[in-house]
Order: structure tokens, then sequence, then C-alpha cells
């Protein structure tokens, strides 16, 4: 009887803990520094994002963390995820970021909390929900009352999630940021003192607030009474805390978001940084007995519809899938030598040893298959919205995925024909052939048309290719056509609108016949044992991808991402659906896992 009771303590030991109770602790910014119950606290920190990592590798990327040297994690919260709908929250599943943050604790580790509402983070509408672009006389991120009660509610739901995970309530939350970066948006100080408030109100009194900015715009975006940590990236490091001591000489001393790394734009090169520059600068940062949290750790993936886009109003470039970042943890997890390195070199500046880094199961490589069933999206449409002009996804209600516009031209005409305002790639189609494509990358919006017919159907179908998260571009980040559409400077009006939002692709009318053009196209393949792989699809245009019903992220032949990463918990032992959307798809294509990612490859412009 004692053995089998020692058995069960055993095997119960190894497995997570769902609640817990600790010690309420104390955490402040005094007498120059970060204090953690009244002793100084040096915070070694590195961000990653609940969102971006699977569930099941939570735990993992912890340990991890911990065998680097770091004593923090640092997570941004994305609404769009938790709020889908007003009012409608969402806290399951991968969303559970309260779970993420207990994980962290039981792991050893004290967590940075950023609650925004504004993430930024490569992130579609930085961390936004769509929703709020509804309301075209809403102005996001300002002291709009529409914007500020939606931001209230928003953290109010939130605070009852993690308020009472806060290190006062015996949890691992030592610091909350307000807002993020706010200095290189705008100086409303009042602006700042509403989120500061709202958070207060939402119960996040029990941990350090702060604000975070670059050097320069520390004046613009901090608030007095709060500590202003810097955000710089390689070969920064000793200016940008000389300029955060001239402006807080009584600190504390903090580099909130070390640039370890960088992010990749559709059809520009990978990026990879000076992993032993940035070494100096972590070993300098340390030696000071500053602060520091790495920005990323772990980058992961922006699954599904989520990557954002930069915009300086003129320009725009959506991001990748892959959150790679040059990060010490690659995409899937696993430490690269820039981790080796950094995991050195933190213990050389605080004479502590890490644990052992922790064993990764290798990949798997899955044989190519062919996709031999096939749906045509033009015979899946679903149930038209009827509307003089053109409307946004946002005035019907549609955040991600493309969205069709179909109307009859009485010709004969010829003459430009212009999508004002195209977010953000378009197909032109008259009579159901392709005449061409608008890109916003190349800000493309015309090309001309010569109809000789008395009539002519015109589709144009538009894909949102993630919005703008940074600069005041994203107040006006609707997506689709989201102004007119003029023939030879004629509008076009009485439009049949459909939303394709691309969330039931399973249960689409599949068969096992030809299809070209835009197109599903659905197959199965068997995995023995489950791991880790990267699905190549280079054989690809421009889509989607599902894997058993998760959406992996987009693909576009223009590069430089070529595979998208395939979590091993994803996969199931025996057979396996993937289900992959092409603008210009053809029969006879073929998918295969590989064993690393191709992130690299040539880009086309």
């Amino acid at each position: 009887m004692k053995r089998n009771l020692a058995l069960l303590l055993l095997a119960a030991s190894f497995l997570p803990v769902k609640s817990f109770a600790s010690t309420p602790h104390t955490f402040k910014a005094e007498h120059g520094q970060f204090t953690l119950d009244g002793k100084p606290f040096q915070v070694i920190s590195g961000e990653m994002h609940y969102a971006r990592i699977p569930r099941a590798y939570w735990r993992d990327r912890f340990r991890m963390a911990k065998a680097m040297g770091l004593n923090t994690i640092t997570t941004y919260v994305f609404w769009n995820v938790h709020e889908p709908q007003p009012g409608v929250y969402d806290f399951s599943g991968n969303n559970d970021v309260a779970e993420f943050v207990r994980e962290a604790q039981q792991e050893g580790l004290y967590v940075i909390l950023r609650p925004g509402p504004y993430a930024c983070a490569e992130w579609d509408f930085g961390g936004y929900p769509a929703w709020l672009l509804k309301d075209h006389s809403m102005v996001v991120r300002s002291r709009d009352p529409k914007f500020l009660a939606a931001s209230k509610r928003w953290l109010t739901r939130l605070g009852q999630e993690l308020a009472s995970l806060q290190i006062g309530n015996g949890g691992p939350i030592i610091l909350v940021q307000v807002e993020n970066e706010y200095g290189s948006f705008d100086k409303d100080h009042e602006y700042m003192e509403d989120i500061h408030h709202m958070l207060v109100d939402a119960g996040f009194t029990k941990a350090q607030l702060y604000t975070a900015d670059g050097p320069e715009q520390v004046p613009n975006g901090s608030l007095p009474e709060l500590p202003a940590a810097v955000n710089y990236g390689p070969g920064e490091s000793q200016k940008g805390f000389a300029t955060l001591k001239k402006l807080r000489p009584e600190g504390p001393f903090m580099n909130s978001e070390y640039w370890d790394g960088w992010f990749d734009h559709w059809g520009s090169k990978h990026q990879v940084t000076d992993a032993q520059q940035e070494a100096k600068d972590i070993d300098w940062t340390l030696r000071q007995g500053y602060s520091i949290s790495l920005y990323m750790f772990h980058g992961g993936t922006s699954f599904g519809w989520m990557n954002g886009a930069n915009s300086n109003g003129k320009n725009y470039e959506p991001d990748v899938t892959s959150y790679d970042y040059d990060a010490p943890l690659d995409e899937s997890g696993r430490p690269t030598a820039k981790y080796f390195l950094f995991r050195d070199t933190i213990a050389k500046a605080t004479g502590k040893t890490p644990p052992p880094v922790p064993p990764v199961a290798p990949t798997i490589e899955v044989p190519a298959f062919p996709l031999t069933q096939s749906a045509s999206l033009w015979q899946n449409l679903p149930k038209a919205i009827h509307s003089k002009q053109p409307l946004s996804m946002e005035d019907i209600n549609q955040a991600y995925g493309y969205i069709l516009y179909r109307t009859t031209l009485n010709g004969p005409v010829s003459g430009d024909l212009t999508l004002d305002q195209l977010h953000d790639y378009a197909q032109i189609y008259l009579d159901g052939k392709l005449i061409g494509t608008l890109d916003r990358r190349l800000n493309q919006n015309s090309l001309p048309l010569n109809i000789s017919a008395q009539k002519a159907r015109l589709d144009v179908l538009v894909e949102n290719t993630g919005r703008v998260n940074f600069t005041k571009v994203i107040r006006g980040e609707r997506k689709g056509i989201t102004k007119q559409v003029t023939l030879d400077g004629k509008p076009v009006t009485g439009w049949d609108i459909y939303s394709l939002p691309m969330k039931n692709t399973q249960e689409l009318h599949y068969r096992s016949t030809t299809c070209n053009g835009a197109c599903f196209y659905r197959a199965t393949f068997k995995a023995e044992k489950p791991a880790d792989t990267f699905l190549d699809t280079s054989a690809f245009t421009k889509g989607e991808v599902w894997l058993n019903g998760h959406a992996l992220g987009r693909i576009w032949n223009i590069g430089p991402q070529k595979t998208l990463y395939v979590p091993g918990p994803w996969l199931k032992s025996g057979e396996n659906e993937v289900v992959v959307f092409d603008l210009e798809g053809a029969s006879g294509r073929t998918l295969q896992g590989l064993k690393k990612h191709i992130l690299d490859a040539p880009v086309a412009k």
C-alpha cells in the first residue's frame, strides 16, 4: 500500500498544477532600483507570446528560458484574440493567458505583463480587435470617448483573469506596462493617464506599473509618477541608458525591449542580426546592474491571419507568418547558436550557473503527398450582401480572410478600373476570367479595362494581407475596398458582397476533380509518431494552410518564407488532414514535411 501511494505521489509530481496558493511579496521601484521584498532585484527577462506558441509547449519554453539564465518572462496580451466580438470573450485553449502566467510561476519565473491595450508586436492591428473600425467615427488610440469606453471594458475584463496573479497577491507578475511605446505615436499625456487609471481600476495595483519608449521618446510617452524603461537595438545600450539617466536620473534603469533580432516582410530578405554585438550589449547591461528584457527570447509563429504590417502612409509591408525573429530559440523552440552564446554571457555576467538545457525531440519528415480533392471558391460562395457602394470587411462584421465584390458592368466601355484605397491584394475577373492583380505593397490600385460586350460580370476578390500595427496609419486599416470603385472616372455602384472569413474549410464540397484558379485543396497523410515538422509550401502561390483544423498561416511564393511550422501536438498518430487555399491553384501539386524550416528563400518583388 505504501509503495502504491509513493507511486501515485511520484506520478502526481509530473502533472501541471492548475491552481496554487503562494505567499504575497512586494516588488517596487525604490532607491533607484527594483526591489523584491525590499532587496535589490535585477530583472533578466525574455519575451515570448502565449498566442504564438502552442499551449502544449508553453512549459517547454519556460524551461528553456530558465536554462538560458532568465528569471522573468515578458508577454503582451492581444485584445483581438480575447474579444473577437464586442462583449464576447475567449480565454480558452491557447488564449488562456492566466494559465500561461501560472505555468511561468510553476517553472520558477516571474512575469512582466504588457496588457496594452495596444501591443504593436508585428501582430494584426497591434492587437486591437477589428470591430473597433466598424464605427468610422471612432479614433483608435486616442481620447475618443467611444474608444476609451471599449478599452476600459476590455481591461476590466482582463483584470478578472490576471489581477489575482500579481506578486502582491502571491502570483508571479512583477511589472505591468501602461500602454506601449506611446511616445513614438503621440504625446497626449491625458490619454496616457486614462490608460493608467483603467489599469488601476482593473485591479493592477499589486505589481509595479511602468511605461516603455525609445530613449528619445520618453518625454512623450512616459508619466511622471511611473518608472520609465527604454527600448532599443544592438549597439545602442550605453547611449540608450545615458539618455534615460538624463531624463530620469532617479532610476530605476531597465531596457524593456532589447531587439536581439528582427522580423521579415513578404518580398524582402530574411533578417539575421549580429549575435556577437548583442552578447556584448547584454554583458555590459548586466554588469552595470541594470535590468533587461530580450525582445524576443522566442518569437514563435503568427498563426492564421495574425501577422501585422508596416506602413508610413505610402509604403505597405506585410509581415510573414513566421515570427522566428532570429531569436535565441527558433520558431519551433529549438536553441540556436545565439541561445548558447547568450546563456554563457548571462552566466559570466551574473556569476550564476543556469540549469542544464532540456533535450528537444527531433523533427520528422513527411514524404511528399498529393492533394487529391479540391473545391472551387466560386462554387462555395455564401449568401451575398447587396450594397450600392463597396463595404469593408469591418462594415459587414468580418475581421480576416477574403472578401468578394461582384457587379455587372454595362458596355461597351473602356478606361482605368480604380479601386480607391485597396486593402490589400486584389484579383480582378471579367466574366470569370482573371485579367489582373493589384497589390498594395506595390502601390497598385488601377488597371485598364476594355469591355466590348453589352454586359460583363466584374469580380474583385480581395485579401486582407495583415493590418498595419504601427504609426497612425492604424486608424484607417479597414480591409477590402475601403472607399469606392471607378471605371473611366465614373463610380461603379450596385454590388453583391460575399464575406469569406475562411473559417469552415473542412465543410466545403470537395471533389476528386481538377480545379484551377482560386481553389481549396484537401489531402490526408499519416504520421506514425507525431513530432514537429515544416510543410514545404514552395509548390503553391498565395493563400493559407490548415492542418487538422488549425490555421497554420499564409503562403506566398514571393518569399522569403517557404515553409509553415507544424507543431507536433497538432498532429495525430495516424491520419491527418491538410487543406490549402491557393489563389492561383492547379491540380497535381504536392506537399511534404521537412526537418528544417526555409525562411531565407530568394525573394521576388
